[in-house]
């Protein structure tokens, strides 16, 4: 018997902010529909704002409560410094 886990991969770019949440918010539900384990690029990502972080932590739980897991990868300077100054890198799995 195999038993294989899907990873659905998103990429997020430019400004996560509140502007972004609801959109966000929207990929992250669909994805969960398919997959319970999903991994967010954020190489390209500027700036976050306490909202999108926020929303990381809704979607890390949400991916947590269905037996996954949201994956940080590629975390650019910018978001690895915010991720630190607040503690959250230790509640995210990060690659």
């Amino acid at each position: 018997m195999n038993i294989t886990k899907s990873i659905s991969a998103i990429e997020i770019s430019g400004r996560f902010d509140a502007h972004e949440a609801t959109s966000f918010r929207e990929t992250i539900e669909q994805e969960l529909t398919t997959s319970s384990n999903i991994r967010l690029s954020l190489a390209e990502v500027e700036f976050v704002d306490s909202t999108a972080l926020a929303e990381l932590v809704r979607a890390m739980k949400k991916c947590r409560e269905q037996g996954g897991d949201l994956i940080l990868s590629e975390v650019s300077g910018p978001v690895a410094v915010i991720l630190e100054l607040t503690k959250l890198d230790a509640a995210f799995t990060i690659e």
